[in-house]
């Protein structure tokens, strides 16, 4: 049983464990293969990562990851579309298998689940419109920001506590964003690429404009914790990626420019002030 300053922990990281059925659990590599399918949590409202096409059918960046892991390991991919907040209650209740769904490591997460090697380069930053004079957190007196509540900007964000600031909570990335373009929030705490494909929505006077960055944020996959041989075909396979060209050619489509040649040894950290 976890206790109040767990459940707290766990509530802020997106991880509802004590929500969850004891019984399930993820499947091992090993029941995935005979199955032959993996059923891998993916964003559906977070573009570049993960989004719906005019089609229906979802594209992105997390998405051509995760069908490429289904391809190395030899079965079909099932897709399972999920929130910020239910990625990884999803794979702990056995509804999915692993998380491709830009998923940053923080304490809380690494107490209920395992990391890949880094996989996609991401930047946490206040952004906003270049009318407001914002250079560092203690400017942030006086704004309103917003955030996805349980994210690692929200972390940062409650840990930094500006004095003065109004920080505005929203369920997931989709309404923070649109929080933002609808004059909700006069500030947005976002992923660098996130801020890039705002932009293009945006009105003139509300244009992104980066305002100090909170955190080297890479992502990663989720795992089941302890599942080594899991982790180890994953890491294998996320390396193989790499090495091929692959990886750089979705971040090229997708991200907009190369992927960091010194991203597989990426490691999250607060930027300081």
């Amino acid at each position: 049983m976890l206790n109040r300053r767990e459940l707290l922990l766990s509530a802020a990281a997106g991880v509802v464990t004590f929500a969850l059925p004891a019984a399930a659990e993820a499947r091992t590599l090993s029941e995935i293969k005979k199955s032959g399918v993996i059923r891998i949590s993916v964003p559906q409202d977070f573009p570049p990562f993960g989004y719906v096409r005019s089609d229906l059918k979802l594209q992105g960046y997390d998405i051509c990851l995760a069908e490429y892991i289904a391809k190395e390991l030899g079965v079909k991919p099932d897709l399972i579309r999920t929130t910020s907040a239910n990625r990884i209650p999803y794979m702990q209740s056995g509804r999915a298998d692993i998380v491709v769904s830009t998923l940053g490591k923080n304490p809380a997460r690494a107490k209920v689940v395992d990391f890949s090697i880094a996989y996609g380069p991401c930047v946490l930053a206040v952004y906003g419109p270049a009318s407001a004079k914002v250079s560092k957190p203690s400017d942030l007196k006086g704004h309103t920001v917003g955030c996805t509540r349980g994210s690692n900007e929200d972390i940062i964000l409650t840990k930094l506590n500006p004095a003065g600031a109004r920080i505005i909570r929203y369920e997931d990335n989709s309404v923070t964003a649109q929080a933002y373009l609808s004059n909700q929030c006069e500030l947005v705490a976002l992923i660098d690429t996130i801020a890039m494909t705002l932009n293009k929505k945006a009105a003139p006077n509300r244009k992104l404009e980066k305002k100090f960055g909170l955190r080297l944020s890479p992502n990663y996959i989720g795992i089941m914790k302890g599942d080594t041989a899991m982790k180890a075909e994953i890491d294998r396979i996320v390396t193989k990626a790499f090495k091929s060209g692959e990886m750089d050619k979705w971040s090229r489509e997708f991200l907009g420019g190369p992927i960091p040649k010194d991203m597989l040894k990426q490691e999250p950290g607060d930027i300081k002030w």
